[in-house]
């Protein structure tokens, strides 16, 4: 799992979507890459919305969006994510962290 933390470097909202998009953009080229966690803080919300914003504008581009608060054992996605791609354990799986937010690569 690829993660791009954009929360803890007190960027402009601009300037993390910016640097989400460049990660992202890589990781994808990259074909062994098949999820990516993004670390966008708890704050204000708004680095939050905007990251769930961009990955709306992004339909089609990934498997699938899972935020951080559905990541879980009772999610199945979060579940089939994890079985494909091999995940070794996360800190944050099952703790309905609002501060991350997941893109399951196609």
């Amino acid at each position: 799992m690829e993660i791009i933390d954009i929360g803890h470097n007190n960027y402009s909202v601009d300037k993390a979507i910016s640097v989400l998009e460049t990660g992202v953009s890589s990781a994808m080229c990259r074909n062994k890459i098949r999820s990516i966690k993004i670390i966008h803080g708890h704050g204000s919300g708004t680095l939050r919305k905007a990251v769930h914003q961009w990955c709306q504008e992004q339909k089609g581009r990934f498997r699938d969006v899972i935020l951080g608060e559905e990541y879980d054992l009772f999610h199945q996605k979060s579940i089939a994510m994890r079985q494909e791609s091999g995940l070794p354990d996360d800190r944050d799986f099952g703790r309905r962290n609002r501060a991350v937010t997941y893109l399951w690569l196609v």
